[in-house]
């Protein structure tokens, strides 16, 4: 087969021909095309960007505790040289997961979901397992050759073309998705490594099970659940509980730590499910209880909520908007600002005010683009003035639906307005409550006592728990259940 000239310059320039790399836990060579001084910088990267948008979980005691045991586990890893960083994020999904460096995250929502600081220990094991060994790494390297790929068929087809911008960052989406032999490796150094500072691995069996009883029937939003990018948990539990078993036997291991009681103290309190201080959507409304600000979403449309921006979509994709902070002393450099960040056409500006707040209303179109045959864009923003802050709502639709769109992006813009229900303002997080158990019982009879009539969160409270309903328990036991 002949190569293009044009494709050896390509393979030249990602090192395809010196490439290959030695796995620090196996041993074996492995495709890589990025060093450990460029992984690192990958993590140092993507790290602000994953905090900006998701934010972190305040919490000093929770977030010593991870740094603690994550150092203390990097340390006996397979890449002890490697600078680990340990992040909380602010999302009730429940999920774990490391890019590249030694960059690694639990959500809120998986902490609320630990019983013991084992359980902790084996997700911990885990996660550290695939930056140990070079898993993100190695699916870059397959990532890029799909890359390479992708880019012969922009050049071939005009249709793939179009879409290659949204088909390259798909692509980038398999960073957190590992294949099989990855994941039963990262399960046995989870193991390993959990062992070695002292946990009891079969504490990360007994979470499988918790993550098999979420599977039935919830899931997340904000980021890929850990159902998702970690898939098979029933399978999984029973190939754990036998490697714990067998590591404990060889190394002749007794009592080692599980640590409920310590680590239900650590979380009480924790915020669980949505927190509203972000927003939250209630009867086709969006309210923010902080910013003090509301407005309607369009019926029937999809939304969603980070701390950069919020959301909404039809459902076909033909339309959508967003509300973010626009950056500006005032409204007019506000708008001057963000027109020049889109290189937006303005076709039509006007001043107005919408429920008292001084607006600037701007139509402006996105000129079509040939090279990528992208259609040409026309919006509508409003640049809304709440004292100091300027917020920007902008639809966006194609040129030519434009007028199909546009009363029902102006009718949401103008019911934007000053939050003054009380309600929604003092609205408060569900949070984890520890209470220990005055006699022998069980949650269902916890739960009649707090007087929990909701199903839905009684059924929480047993996946919470790692139990079921009738579960008994003893006298002296700690467990969560969810409060205000």
């Amino acid at each position: 087969m002949k190569i293009s000239s044009t494709l050896i310059v390509i393979l030249f320039s990602l090192g395809l021909f010196n490439s290959c790399a030695i796995n620090p836990v196996t041993g074996k060579k492995q495709l890589a095309f990025t060093s450990e001084v460029q992984e690192v910088q990958m993590g140092k990267e993507a790290d602000p960007q994953i905090v900006a948008e998701y934010g972190l979980y305040e919490n000093k005691e929770l977030q010593a505790f991870i740094n603690a045991k994550g150092k203390q586990m990097g340390a006996i890893s397979d890449r002890p040289n490697l600078d680990y960083n340990f992040r909380i994020v602010d999302s009730d999904v429940v999920n774990a997961f490391a890019v590249p460096g030694g960059y690694i995250y639990f959500t809120r929502g998986i902490m609320a979901h630990f019983n013991n600081e084992a359980e902790f220990a084996g997700v911990l094991g885990h996660e550290i397992g695939h930056v140990a060994a070079r898993h993100s790494v190695n699916q870059q390297a397959k990532t890029t050759l799909s890359q390479i790929g992708l880019m012969a068929g922009m050049i071939l087809s005009p249709t793939v073309a179009q879409y290659g911008q949204e088909l390259s960052q798909g692509l980038g989406l398999m960073f957190l998705k590992f294949g099989r032999d990855a994941e039963r490796e990262a399960d046995v150094l989870g193991v390993n490594y959990s062992t070695k500072i002292k946990y009891d691995a079969h504490q990360m069996a007994a979470f499988f099970g918790t993550l098999e009883n979420l599977s039935q029937g919830s899931g997340g939003e904000a980021l890929p659940d850990f159902m998702s990018t970690h898939p098979n948990p029933g399978e999984r539990m029973k190939t754990v509980e036998k490697l714990a078993t067998q590591v404990q036997r060889k190394e002749n291991l007794t009592n080692l730590m599980i640590n409920r009681n310590s680590y239900l103290k650590m979380i009480d309190g924790l915020v669980y499910g949505k927190d509203p201080k972000q927003g939250f959507v209630e009867n086709s409304q969006f309210y923010h209880p902080v910013l003090k600000f509301q407005f309607p979403i369009p019926s029937g449309w999809k939304s969603n909520n980070s701390p950069q921006a919020f959301q909404m979509g039809e459902p076909n994709g033909k339309a959508l908007m967003t509300l973010s902070l626009a950056q500006g002393a005032n409204l007019e450099e506000a708008a001057s600002n963000t027109i020049k960040k889109y290189g937006l056409t303005v076709v039509q500006n006007d001043k107005t005010t919408v429920n008292g707040l001084q607006v600037i209303r701007v139509i402006a179109d996105q000129p079509e683009n040939q090279e990528q045959q992208a259609p040409a864009l026309r919006t509508l923003s409003y640049f809304i003035a709440d004292g100091k802050t300027i917020y920007h709502m902008i639809g966006i639709t194609a040129a030519n639906t434009f007028d199909t769109y546009d009363n029902l992006f102006a009718s949401t813009m103008s019911g934007f307005k000053k939050l003054t229900d009380p309600d929604k303002l003092n609205r408060k997080a569900d949070r984890i409550k520890i209470i220990t158990a005055s006699s022998n019982t069980n949650l269902n009879e916890i739960l009649n006592i707090r007087k929990e009539n909701n199903a839905q969160k009684r059924k929480e409270t047993a996946v919470l728990n790692g139990m079921t309903l009738t579960q008994v328990i003893p006298k002296g036991m700690m467990i969560k259940v969810i409060s205000q």
